[in-house]
Order: structure tokens, then sequence, then C-alpha cells
């Protein structure tokens, strides 16, 4: 993996100054195992060739800080400061949905597949970007550096495409919660799980990774419509408004 750096780590947040839950410690830990881990279309190299360029594109790319800039993504010319371990339709994949993902569109997407990428590959390296983000952030804000990146595990991409992808209300196929089928595995908290869930349903690993994540990092499925409860240290309106707060930030409609 040319110029990634990839070192062997406790990759634990242990050492942080402020306490960390164990269940959140335990998260991480098996986060990164699985980023290292062959995925469904990218073998484990590539996995984390898509995470150091993750961290690339966030803190030394000149150009995406220009096209973010810009009055318009388009308006903006030149090329991004990469590793050099990724083709082209990946790294502008990743940079901008890392930089500036408020400003993308159904068109963009397009012609990110139509440079060679399929539409598999996109969404497990959206996944991928959704993980890494979330866990650096989460070191960022305990004060602590970006964890080094394990090595790649052994093995070879699933390829598994669930039957019942379709295109349909989103840019990519998703699985539908009526069409998934027990060889996807577990996927959805309920059957009128809402689109939120169904993002990266055409990978379901990566769907399965990323909620195992979000779960313990905000709140479990279950408990998002308990309202009256509150299973962290700060009560639900506290963790309503934050979230609210960080939403508006990124810019999330959602």
């Amino acid at each position: 993996m040319a110029n990634a750096s990839i070192a062997m780590s406790g990759l634990s947040i242990a050492e942080s100054e402020v306490p960390v839950r164990q269940d959140l410690q335990d998260t991480h830990r098996d986060a990164w195992s699985r980023i290292a881990s062959p995925g469904t279309w990218l073998t484990s190299e590539r996995r984390l060739a898509v995470a150091a360029e993750i961290r690339q594109a966030r803190d030394h790319c000149a150009f995406c800080r220009e096209v973010k800039a810009a009055l318009s993504p388009n308006a903006a010319r030149g090329t991004h400061a990469t590793l050099g371990a990724l083709s082209a339709p990946e790294i502008e994949l990743i940079h901008r949905t890392v930089t500036d993902p408020g400003r993308l569109s159904e068109k963009w997407s397009q012609s990110v597949l139509d440079a060679g990428l399929t539409d598999g590959e996109y969404v497990e390296i959206v996944g991928l970007i959704a993980m890494v983000m979330m866990l650096d952030t989460c070191t960022m804000g305990l004060g602590i550096p970006d964890q080094p990146l394990p090595l790649p595990i052994a093995g070879e991409p699933a390829r598994y495409r669930p039957p019942g992808a379709r295109k349909n209300a989103a840019w990519l196929p998703i699985v539908e919660p009526a069409d998934a089928i027990d060889e996807d595995g577990p996927m959805y908290p309920s059957p009128k799980a809402g689109y939120i869930y169904r993002g990266l349903s055409m990978v379901p690993q990566s769907l399965r990774d990323y909620w195992a994540m979000a779960n313990c990092h905000y709140l479990p499925g279950q408990y998002v419509y308990q309202f009256d409860r509150s299973i962290r240290a700060i009560s639900r309106p506290q963790t309503e408004i934050i979230a609210a707060r960080v939403s508006a930030l990124h810019q999330c409609a959602y």
C-alpha cells in the first residue's frame, strides 16, 4: 500500500484522560478489526488504503479545500493530493464525500460509477468513510491522536449481492425491508426501519459494521423511540440537542 501509514497498534481509546465506557472501547477495537478484514467487494489491503485516503482527504488535500470554498464544486479546477494507492473514481468518491458531502448530487454519483467503480464498491467505500470518520472524530474529541491503521487480515471478499437490491428511492440500489432474505443476514431493527437504515443495504456487511458502531456511539435502535428513557450519562433531550447541532453543522438534511 503506497505511502499508507500501516502499523500494528492496540487500537485502544482507554489511554484517554477522559473515562471511556468499556463498550465504546470494545466497539472501536472491533471496528478496526472489521475495517482491516476482507469486505464484500474490496480486499483488506484496499479497504485499508481507503482508510488511509480518508485521512489524506481530511487533512492534506489543498484541492478539496478549494472545492469546499468555491461557490459551486464544479468551479474549482485541479487535482486531489492522494497517497497514490487507489483509482481515480475511488479518490473522487472518498475526497468529495469526506470534505464536501452536503453538495453531492445524483449526477456526480453517476459520474463516479461511469468512471469505472461498481455500485457495490461505491457503497462499501461509503460505509468505510462513515466508520473511519466516526472513529477518528471520537478520538479527536477525546484529545488523542488518530489510531495507527492495523495490518490487513488475510482472506477473500465475499462478493455477495442481495437479490432484492433495487434502484428506487436512492441514487444507488437498496434493499427494502420487505425484499430482504435470510441469506442477506440481519439488517434492520424492524420491518418499518427508516431509510437511514437502508442506505448501505446493498452491502449488508457494511450496513451491519456501521450500525454496530453507530448504536454504541449514539443509541441502539430499540431505544430511539423511547423518549422518556436515557441509557447514557446525559439525558435524552441533551443527547438530541447535541445530535441536532452536529447534524446542522455537517449540513445533514436528514
